[in-house]
């Protein structure tokens, strides 16, 4: 019913692609790192400008501003919607914000795997391969690993897909969810997300699904290449895994002690909303908020540590909380041993202080950056809870906060223009890792 919408919209943006294209025909061998700097913070600023003319176009009228928050959020696998009446919305708008997701997904595992650790950012250089140097020798490589992982991550989707129609969706349905599982993104096709469709069946392929794509992509890489299935003993996989069983039994247990749920049905309900919360994907199959006391720290400090490096999760990644429980044992070691040489190493490799100093920089941004989102949407009227849990789902790209307002069973529509631009300035500060987007605001960045 939107065709106009669509129409218009790949006109403006043919346009102006291939106006582009026209002007600057070549494209250098080596880029510097101030070009890939630049590459990446206006790609993830001005497509989302375009992506966002459909949902202006279209027979919602969205204004620019919730179209705008639409888009990011979609681009950003973040999940948080100003639309309702989903269950009711056109197929084809609810294709294009699956669609956005899938793509933005990649995208992240692309800039994960080249481009964050050739940028030295937030402790990404811990994994640097070949096909992060840049150089006119690694380019070919850089190809060669993009093909594989988007044969991969296709392949995981068209599985996921098969997978939902097998478990009871419709095929319309499993392909919108499967586009959002694999990334992480938590769009869906109705207001009840995952609890439209009540079927455990359902709710376990999400489960699934939703931790393969918050793994690091280049290990599954590996995998399709060698066959070998030691590469699944990376340090970062089982820390992610250990701390998943952990909550989801935690939290199994309190339902059935607090809720008096039997066994097999708090399980499912704690491994589908815990996996969805930790994986950063923000699917829900209930308000989760009506479990008790406990339940809303839990869910909050698991989106703030987020899924693996390399995946389509958000968060401040498992690999981070390593390096800081490595930085704290080796604190405690010199407090006892104040001449010990200790051997840092993750993963086998050995860790210099350049990890460390940038690990410890990100979490130091992303605490700051935090504080600061937090209080200005204060100060436009917003009650704290909302503020810091909008702010914080945001920044990790989760989707549903806290509260009655943008919880699990609300949506971001009734938020000031101020606050929903704010929190698009989250989600892509915590899509670019923070520092590859604050550096281009540095005056050391444009003099040097």
């Amino acid at each position: 019913p939107d065709w106009h919408a669509f129409v218009i919209s790949a006109i403006v943006t043919l346009v102006c692609g291939a106006t582009l294209v026209a002007l600057y025909r070549d494209i250098p061998d080596r880029l510097h790192p101030r070009q890939v700097f630049m590459i990446t913070g206006l790609s993830w600023a001005v497509i989302p400008l375009f992506a966002a003319t459909p949902l202006f176009l279209c027979h919602l009228r969205l204004s620019i501003v919730d179209a705008l928050f639409e888009t990011v959020s979609g681009i950003t696998t973040t999940g948080s919607t100003v639309i309702s009446g989903l269950d009711g919305l056109a197929d084809d708008l609810l294709l294009w914000r699956s669609m956005l997701q899938w793509l933005g997904g990649f995208g992240m595992i692309a800039m994960a795997v080249t481009v964050m650790p050739f940028l030295r950012v937030g402790g990404m250089r811990l994994f640097r391969s070949e096909s992060s140097e840049w150089s006119e020798k690694a380019l070919p490589r850089a190809r060669h690993v993009g093909k594989l992982l988007l044969n991969v991550y296709l392949t995981l989707t068209v599985l996921c897909a098969l997978a939902y129609v097998f478990a009871g969706m419709s095929v319309f349905e499993a392909v919108n969810h499967a586009m959002t599982t694999l990334a992480t993104g938590g769009f869906s096709t109705s207001d009840a997300s995952l609890g439209h469709f009540n079927s455990p069946l359902i709710y376990w392929v999400a489960v699934v699904f939703m931790i393969l794509g918050a793994l690091p992509f280049l290990v599954y890489g590996r995998y399709w290449n060698t066959l070998n299935g030691a590469v699944f003993g990376d340090t970062q996989i089982r820390g992610f895994l250990a701390i998943l069983a952990l909550s989801i039994s935690a939290m199994t247990v309190y339902l059935m002690v607090h809720a008096g749920r039997g066994f097999e049905d708090a399980l499912t309900s704690a491994a589908v909303n815990v996996t969805s919360i930790f994986t950063t994907t923000g699917y829900a199959t209930e308000d989760y908020q009506l479990w008790g006391a406990l339940a809303a720290p839990v869910f909050f400090f698991l989106t703030v540590i987020g899924g693996c490096s390399g995946s389509t999760a958000g968060g401040m990644k498992v690999f981070r909380l390593q390096l800081s429980l490595i930085m704290l044992r080796e604190q405690i070691m010199m407090l006892v041993h104040p001449s010990a040489v200790i051997n840092r190493r993750y993963n086998g490799q050995p860790v210099g202080d350049e990890i460390f100093s940038s690990a410890v920089a990100f979490s130091f941004v992303f605490l700051s950056t935090l504080a600061v989102l937090t209080m200005l949407i204060t100060a436009l009227g917003v009650d704290f809870v909302t503020a810091l849990s909008g702010t914080a789902q945001s920044m990790t790209s989760t989707g549903p906060g806290l509260g009655s307002v943008i919880g699990p069973a609300g949506n971001f529509q009734s938020l000031p223009d101020g606050a929903k631009l704010l929190l698009c300035v989250g989600m892509v500060l915590g899509r670019l890792e923070f520092l590859s987007l604050i550096v281009l605001f540095s005056p050391v960045f444009w003099r040097g």
